[in-house]
């Protein structure tokens, strides 16, 4: 297993970061291959225009996001990678459950050492949304620009809804200081504790991206979260949105939606329809604050052909239902293999006089003991760690700063809808949320809350303070600690339940054909709660059978789910692939500080 570098330096080398010589960001091209194609792609230093700041990024030829590969169901095509970046590098294919020596990890491969190539041999089996990026200090890669698309097109001709177009989109937000990307260390991964948070949003690698669509056309939105950290809550107001599809592939009944939630890694595709002409806004809502992410001009000219007639049916596909048929008897059987998460913090105790310990997310919590907040569970530190870390900034990543202007909307706390003509239908459905999806969470503001899920407090004594925000970590509450947080004194943990075994000590094995059970629980009994997005690579895809003992209404098949603070998810993974995987939290920082396993599938 790759194990992060974290040897500490007297003095700290930095990535560079100087821009002088380097071309400019390019656009995103649209590949399109054909079973048996070979593509090129170059790992390569450029220069990208974020909103007043000339920056140093990475990008897959040239483009942030890299190109867009598109290709059909079944197919298999070779990619030869080169790498001109800053350090080795890996590519992995996220999602695709394609040979193992090609998955593009440590674990199956060696890296690909700056000015080097390695060729991959890329299967796509399933329908729908994938991405690809490094697996080799990912925090940084993936900051920097290292993401793209990959479409995979359908083999059945109806397997979606009809639409006029597809359109994918990558959601990230990117750390801007000084007119920079802040800066990152070559020897250490830092912001350990809440994963890096950004203070600029970027649609489509964009902090200002302009869309158009046409009065009665639909258009499929394939979203893709490439953020370190953030989970992004994405509305559309002013339009229809339908739920059809997540990571690999259709639910098992398509929904009409008012929000889709997607953690890092996820995908969500959904289908919109612009019933009217005007100014509409893409946005992140969460449940302070509302940022715009896009804005689309609806023109008053309609499509050659409208499928707005078609557009609320809601069709349940039969593949989904039948196999809820056969998993039936996994929803009641007691877990084969169960996984928590948790955490140890040590920021070190000051010498000498006694010790004010104070939670770096709600200052005003203090103790003469090093106990847990009241309000989030997060362990106490001292007070001086704390004050050396700044002032508490929350407001630090809420894109209000010069780099992050017009990202949120000012006035729109709360949940952000006034000002956006939704009146007494946004009222409502802020009282009631959005039932019908169950505990995937697309669009269950109050309704959750309303039920007790942020907190959990079955798992602890805490009265967590997520109650009011789904047990979610919106914003990094803690920004300068946060920043001083690494492997050294952040220790992230996946601990296997029955054994003890914790992260690279964990010792797996399946074989092909098997269907296995895991049951993944977020400790509130940890040094710092928090959501982790777990994601299995491609010894299979999995099913969520339930969240916190309610089965899942609406299957479809996943390789990352978030599992929030204090829940317990369980997920049937389909085993499909023999060989050496990986399974981690999709928080880059998380996962480059040890949170991940492997497990090995046997034919």
């Amino acid at each position: 297993m790759h194990e992060p570098r974290h040897e500490h330096h007297s003095q700290t080398i930095e990535f560079p970061r100087e821009t002088e010589g380097l071309p400019d960001a390019r656009p995103t091209e649209l590949v399109g291959l054909a079973d048996g194609d070979e593509f090129e792609l170059e790992i390569i230093p450029v220069k990208k225009q974020i909103g007043d700041a000339t920056v140093r990024m990475l990008a897959y030829n040239g483009s942030v996001p890299g190109p867009t590969l598109k290709v059909r169901q079944g197919a298999t095509i070779t990619v030869h990678v080169t790498n001109h970046g800053d350090v080795d590098a890996t590519v992995h294919w996220h999602g695709l459950r394609l040979e193992n020596r090609y998955d593009g990890t440590h674990d199956t491969q060696a890296p690909i050492p700056v000015g080097e190539s390695f060729t991959y041999q890329v299967h796509v089996p399933d329908p729908g949304a994938f991405w690809y990026h490094p697996h080799i200090r990912e925090d940084y890669g993936q900051e920097m620009g290292l993401y793209g698309n990959i479409l995979a097109t359908p083999s059945e001709p109806d397997y979606w809804p009809p639409a006029n177009r597809e359109l994918p989109l990558t959601l990230d937000d990117i750390l801007i200081e000084d007119g920079q990307i802040a800066a990152f260390s070559e020897s250490e991964t830092t912001h350990v504790a809440m994963g890096r948070f950004g203070n600029v949003m970027l649609v489509a690698g964009e902090p200002d991206l302009a869309l158009e669509a046409k009065r009665g056309e639909v258009v499929r939105f394939y979203f893709t979260n490439t953020a370190n950290t953030r989970v992004f809550n994405v509305t559309l107001p002013g339009a229809q949105m339908k739920l059809v599809g997540a990571d690999a592939g259709h639910y098992e009944r398509e929904e009409l939606v008012d929000e889709v939630l997607l953690a890092p890694s996820e995908r969500v595709v959904v289908d919109v329809l612009f019933l009217n002409a005007g100014e509409l806004e893409l946005q992140h809502k969460t449940p302070e604050h509302t940022y715009r992410l896009a804005s689309i001009a609806v023109v008053d000219e309609q499509p050659e052909q409208s499928f707005a007639d078609d557009f609320p049916s809601l069709r349940t596909n039969r593949d989904m239902a039948e196999l809820r048929e056969h998993v039936e008897p996994f929803f009641k059987a007691p877990p084969d293999k169960s996984l928590s998460f948790t955490a140890e913090m040590d920021m070190g105790v000051p010498e000498g006089g006694p010790v004010v310990y104070v939670c770096p997310m709600h200052p005003e919590v203090t103790s003469d003991k090093p106990d847990r907040c009241p309000k989030c569970g997060m362990k106490l530190l001292p007070a001086s760690v704390v004050a050396a870390g700044g002032e508490h900034g929350h407001g630090h990543h809420h894109g209000r700063g010069e780099e992050g202007r017009g990202h949120d909307h000012e006035g729109h706390h709360e949940h952000g809808h006034t000002g956006h003509g939704e009146g007494e239908a946004d009222e409502e459905h802020g009282k009631h949320g959005h039932h019908g999806h169950g505990h995937e969470h697309h669009g269950e503001h109050a309704a959750h809350d309303a039920e007790g899920h942020g907190g959990h407090s079955k798992h602890g004594e805490v009265e967590h303070g997520h109650d009011t925000a789904q047990g979610i970590e919106w914003e990094d509450d803690m920004v300068e600690v946060n920043r001083k947080t690494t492997r050294a004194n952040m220790r992230w943990k996946l601990v296997d339940r029955d054994t003890g075994a914790e992260n690279a000590q964990i010792d797996w094995t399946f074989h092909v054909g098997d269907q296995v059970k895991l049951r993944l629980v977020n400790e509130m009994d940890s040094d710092h709660p928090m959501p982790h997005p777990f994601h299995v690579h491609g010894a299979g895809r999995f099913l969520i059978l339930a969240r916190d003992d309610v089965v899942e209404p609406n299957l479809v098949w996943k390789d990352t789910v978030l599992v929030r603070t204090g829940e317990t998810v369980d997920i049937l993974l389909d085993v499909t692939n023999p060989g050496r995987w990986m399974a981690h939290c999709h928080i880059a920082e998380h996962h480059e500080s040890g949170m991940m396993l492997t497990f090995d599938v046997l034919p």
